[in-house]
């Protein structure tokens, strides 16, 4: 397609591509990134230039997912990491809809509250207020970082929680033509991609309730980080990054205005800066946009993470959740996955890398190399600074997960 720009075709598979090519007219722009792979009805690692459509499929489920990274003053070397990944993990709560251990304020709540889209003022009791400052599951994460010189980092990748992902269904019920909190169906990874027209009153409401949920994801991530600072003793923050992706932005491209959504990549204009997450055990990168006849055709896009090649039941294996006599969702292994998670945590550990949580579906293997994605993406970034993790947290495996992306 002329219309469709790829970088790093050869390590994309072949879903991707027929999947962005789905989501396509001839009027639209397309772009996968080199760290695409298989999504919900539009391919994570994928951006499309819409003209008149804004993109429920390109957003999806978990809206605003984003990175945010601070470089501390603080030395690696004198910090007792096993003792900081211990604070973090008990302090700070990991999990699909679990509440926040240590709840937090933030003016995101008032506008909730009284939210422009007046479905969303019922998600503030239940969801958002109790939510705000958690990170969730998957590939979600807390992770402490060494720089070049030495100096501690922390990073954090999470989006809007169960707010967005309320919010998400409820708009592809009201797609389907039923209210806000009918339960629509969600359909197959291969079914068309849902788009609202511009000028129709369901478009202009998804845009209000998007941004809102937005305003959201970044407050958690900087409630967050700002707990992780409170843990190491409040350190000054000489650096700072935060950036999202699963979006969608009005936007100038080849002289003519379109909404760019883009789901699982990151937006690189000349001069942004972006912080991209590695594997548990690779090293993260802090990246600028540059311009560049690439960076033109790539929508100022660039990859969110290294990108997945084995799917979460591969690696882990095929789980049956079944409630205990505590009504508490707890997996069973039907059958073993190819990840062996004993050999990954003691590579961690001889790495000297403190883990804590996560489980096989997130091991290294399970994700291309983030080095070799970056590689694809030619001359559209620049690296400014490569992150050594020394601390990873993440939700563990007895966390039962039903979001989708």
């Amino acid at each position: 397609m002329k219309n469709l720009t790829i970088f790093g075709k050869e390590i994309i598979d072949e879903n991707s591509i027929r999947q962005i090519q789905n989501c396509l007219s001839d009027e639209d722009i397309g772009v996968l990134t080199a760290d695409a792979h298989y999504g919900y009805g539009h391919p994570i690692g994928g951006a499309v230039a819409y003209k008149n459509k804004i993109s429920l499929s390109g957003v999806g489920f978990d809206i605003a997912c984003g990175n945010k990274a601070v470089r501390t003053n603080l030395q690696v070397k004198d910090i007792k990491i096993p003792r900081v990944m211990d604070e973090i993990f008990r302090r700070i709560s990991f999990g699909v809809g679990r509440p926040n251990n240590e709840p937090v304020d933030h003016p995101v709540l008032e506008k909730i509250a009284h939210a422009e889209f007046k479905p969303q003022r019922k998600f503030y009791k239940d969801l958002a207020k109790p939510q705000l400052g958690t990170v969730g599951s998957g590939n979600h994460f807390i992770d402490l970082f060494e720089d070049e010189e030495g100096y501690l980092w922390i990073g954090v990748h999470f989006g809007s929680r169960g707010f967005g992902h309320r919010t998400t269904t409820g708009f592809i019920a009201l797609s389907q033509g039923m209210s806000f909190t009918d339960m629509g169906k969600e359909g197959s990874m291969d079914s068309p991609p849902i788009l609202f027209d511009l000028d129709s009153e369901i478009g202009q409401d998804y845009i209000e309730a998007m941004n809102l949920a937005g305003e959201y994801a970044y407050a958690g991530r900087d409630a967050v980080v700002d707990k992780v600072l409170e843990i190491l003793d409040h350190p000054e923050v000489t650096f700072s990054v935060h950036n999202h992706h699963n979006f969608a932005w009005k936007e100038e491209h080849f002289g003519e205005t379109y909404w760019v959504v883009r789901k699982g990549c990151t937006p690189a204009f000349p001069g942004q800066l972006g912080f991209i997450g590695a594997t548990m055990a690779d090293t993260s990168v802090i990246i600028e946009g540059v311009d560049s006849e690439e960076s033109k055709k790539a929508l100022y896009s660039t990859v969110h993470g290294a990108g997945r090649v084995m799917s979460r039941t591969q690696a882990a294996g095929k789980m049956k959740w079944m409630r205990d006599k505590n009504g508490v969702k707890r997996p069973t292994v039907i059958t073993q996955g190819k990840v062996n998670f004993t050999a990954v945590k003691e590579y961690m550990t001889q790495a000297g890398i403190e883990l804590r949580g996560a489980g096989p579906d997130e091991a290294p293997e399970c994700y291309k190399k983030l080095e070799e994605v970056l590689g694809y993406m030619g001359d559209t970034i620049r690296v400014l600074h490569r992150l050594r993790p020394v601390g990873v947290a993440m939700a563990g495996m007895e966390v039962y997960d039903p979001y989708k992306d």
